[in-house]
């Protein structure tokens, strides 16, 4: 075994989703933060664990060529950006390769790996940023939890959030500050403002300010309406959020418009969509695009085509697709987001869809025994993955394929060997990467069913 606070000369071989480089030290695998492929290093062991230990550079003996100079200040403190030290093409590598990996060592799957689909535009990409607030120094401040803590390092200028975040930012906190009114405490759950919540569309340049609260201050940011949208006329909705539990989930169920519109609209795939401040929405727009029409390829729907939109948000995916298909099911758990899907459809005039609130697996379920018998499902779940009851549904199904996407390629993997194991065949995968510099990474699954069902599997 590797020895506590020793020090090892070693190469880093590979880089994990978490941004920490792997060595191989007398066979034991060492995960180090900040390295890069092709870095040898002196490592210093800081934990030992029973089959692989965590170290620290102690000196940098040959910086690997993926190697490039950090442009953020807060870069090793924030923790957002796990890859701002190396160039994008070896983060793009690193992506592709966790995507592989995952189907390959998870899924135990062999499909067909397309190009990775790295993005175009690597900073100011998001459309959606929240930040939590703080007092220090007797002031309020925003920012972002430092990694695995609730401890705040203050941030404004993000370099993944458009400049205008950043602007609008300063403004409400000096407001904030200037009205001496108090921002939330996790510790003594004391103090009312918890975030300051922006979304702006990426076509439209629409923006919601949304405010997070412990509890009703419309007459207390009455005044900031006024002030902020003469100095930004780009805002187009001010929204009052409302959650007073004791909690990490950052939004209350109760929003308050104190200005403007309710939602604010954009474009995503030619059409008109509105979001609120509860509805999904892919927070790099023009990547996203670029993985509906990677899903709508995979598809390939014909116009006598039933697809069911599962986890559909606000109806985006389904959308996308309409006008190649005969009718589109949506299936959504939060309401807003439905009422959203269904505005949107009604805006676009898309007349040949439906969309129902509920919980993906157990609508899905009513539809079927309804007599609703999709040819094609879409399934776009959360982190988790999907439900094992969707995952049956879908098996017992007599869809001709699934188009799964996925923002985590562990889940995606284990979902796509699940119903591989019900008689699916896993044909392509496809990466894409939705938010640079940092360690996320989507996929686009395509699955077949094969001509002979494994029936016994549903058996059981």
């Amino acid at each position: 075994m590797l020895k506590k606070n020793e020090i090892y000369r070693s190469e880093i071989t590979d880089l994990t989703s978490e941004g920490n480089g792997v060595c191989h030290i007398d066979g034991i695998a060492v995960f180090v933060p900040n390295t890069a492929v092709g870095d040898i290093a002196d490592v210093k062991i800081v934990k030992v664990l029973k089959n692989y230990c965590f170290g620290i550079i102690d000196k940098l003996i040959q910086p690997s060529a993926d190697r490039t100079e950090n442009d953020c200040p807060v870069y090793s403190k924030c923790g957002g950006c796990l890859f701002r030290h190396i160039s994008y093409e070896a983060e793009c590598r690193t992506k592709a390769s966790i995507v592989e990996n995952a189907f390959r060592r998870i899924g135990g799957l062999s499909p067909v790996f397309e190009e990775f689909c790295g993005a175009e535009n690597t900073s100011c990409y998001r459309n959606k940023a929240q930040y939590p607030l703080a007092e220090i120094d007797g002031k309020a401040v925003c920012g972002f939890f430092a990694p695995r803590s609730h401890r705040l390092i203050p941030v404004t200028d993000c370099k993944l959030q458009p400049v205008i975040f950043s602007e609008i930012l300063q403004f409400v906190l000096e407001y904030i500050n200037e009205k001496k009114i108090s921002v939330y405490s996790e510790t003594s759950n004391t103090g009312i403002i918890r975030h300051i919540y922006l979304r702006e569309g990426a076509h439209s340049k629409e923006i919601m300010l949304c405010i997070v609260a412990r509890k009703d201050i419309s007459r207390q940011l009455s005044a900031l309406c006024g002030l902020i949208t003469q100095k930004f006329d780009t805002i187009k909705s001010i929204v009052l959020n409302i959650n007073p539990d004791r909690t990490n989930v950052i939004l209350g169920k109760k929003c308050i418009t104190l200005w403007g519109n309710d939602t604010i609209s954009d474009t995503m795939c030619g059409n008109k969509v509105d979001i609120s401040p509860l509805s999904f929405y892919q927070v790099n727009t023009i990547q996203a695009e670029r993985l509906y029409r990677k899903a709508l390829e995979y598809a390939q729907p014909d116009i006598n085509d039933t697809i069911a939109d599962l986890y559909c948000g606000a109806g985006t995916i389904g959308l996308s697709m309409a006008d190649k298909a005969k009718k589109i099911v949506g299936v959504e758990i939060i309401p807003e987001a439905i009422e959203n899907a269904k505005s949107n459809a009604e805006k676009n005039e898309i007349y040949n869809t439906e969309f129902y609130c509920g919980d993906a697996g157990e609508i899905f379920g009513k539809l079927r025994s309804e007599g609703c018998s999709p040819d094609i499902i879409v399934v776009d779940p959360p982190r988790k993955g999907c439900s094992d009851d969707t995952l049956r549904l879908i098996a017992e199904s007599d869809c001709k394929k699934v188009v799964m996407i996925s923002c985590n390629p562990s889940t995606a993997a284990r979902d796509a060997k699940i119903l591989s194991d019900y008689g699916f065949d896993v044909e392509k995968v496809s990466g894409f990467d939705l938010f640079p510099r940092t360690g996320h990474v989507e996929c686009v699954v395509l699955l077949t069913k094969l001509q002979q069902y494994k029936r016994e599997k549903l058996e059981k």
